[in-house]
């Protein structure tokens, strides 16, 4: 099968699935992103801390890398005001999400409205409708709460989980289950790729599906507690916290390898951002991902 006939779901934070999304967009509406909605920091966190709601950065995020950059509605939606007023620092498309919320019934009404607006093709759909926080626990049994401290730790927590437990839509699991790839990441470990997978639903619709599952690796250490650890401590840490090991093989850059899972390693970095995957290059990593795929298949059928 090729990249350009596949169902892809991917999943994970708004830069780094922004970006995944992106690279995908031709796929339009085969291809679906189920996006992180625990942050807490920045102008989505003080949106959470004045009403109750999801975090509608990534969401945004999301949204905007799937239309022309230069048109006016990604103008708009990632307007941030200046200032050390009450508007300082805020991101306009997230105040039209956040108040949005407050008009609409459910959050995903909001989302279809600013897709119908900005005529994104791609549905962008959030890991829950209902507000979470992250909560992360140290080895001795200490806690923190919420996305910015878990990145500040000092050290790998030892479980994370979400508070209060919350379940995915129906839209996601049926996405899910029907898909031909899922992908994971890039993006934080700990708070954009894990918290979806802490949402029982999602990890046991990647369970039932027949979907090739694939983990993308960062290109560049980050700035966090997962930075320190290797890939396959990572792997392993992500095993012990939801009990399942969901992923069949991963991209990474040149010199990383894992031990547990297969690994396609290339040259990924982007020429102008060092930290970004060059698209054409995952393209052409994540259609080795099919490849691989198709190969385990036949396999399992001609030993069948």
């Amino acid at each position: 099968m090729l990249l350009k006939n596949a169902k892809v779901v991917a999943i994970g934070g708004g830069h780094g699935l922004g970006r995944v999304l992106s690279c995908l967009s031709f796929l339009e509406k085969n291809l679906t992103g189920i996006v992180t909605t625990t942050d807490n920091g920045g102008s989505t966190g003080r949106l959470r801390k004045r009403s109750s709601s999801i975090a509608w950065g990534d969401l945004r995020n999301c949204l905007t890398q799937l239309v022309d950059e230069d048109s006016i509605g990604s103008q708009l939606f990632n307007f941030r005001f200046d200032g050390q007023d009450e508007l300082g620092g805020h991101n306009l498309g997230n105040l039209i999400l956040f108040g949005l919320g407050q008009i609409q019934s459910r959050p995903l009404d909001s989302i279809k409205l600013v897709r119908r607006l900005l005529r994104v093709k791609t549905p962008v759909l959030p890991m829950s409708e209902t507000p979470t926080d992250l909560m992360a626990f140290y080895p001795e049994g200490r806690c923190r709460v919420g996305e910015l401290s878990v990145d500040d730790m000092p050290v790998m927590p030892k479980s994370l989980m979400l508070a209060p437990l919350v379940k995915t839509l129906s839209s996601g699991r049926k996405a899910l289950e029907e898909a031909d790839l899922i992908i994971l990441g890039p993006g934080s470990f700990l708070t954009s790729v894990v918290p979806p997978l802490l949402v029982r639903d999602i990890v046991n619709a990647i369970n039932k599906s027949k979907a090739h599952c694939v983990f993308v690796e960062n290109i560049v250490a980050e700035a966090s507690p997962a930075g320190k650890a290797t890939l396959d401590e990572k792997l392993t840490w992500l095993t012990d916290n939801i009990g399942c090991m969901p992923i069949d093989s991963v991209i990474a850059p040149e010199g990383v390898t894992s031990s547990i899972l297969p690994t396609i390693n290339c040259q990924l970095a982007s020429t102008t951002v060092a930290h970004y995957h060059d698209k054409e290059k995952l393209l052409n990593a994540l259609q080795q991902c099919i490849d691989i795929s198709a190969e385990t298949t036949l396999t399992q059928v001609v030993n069948s």
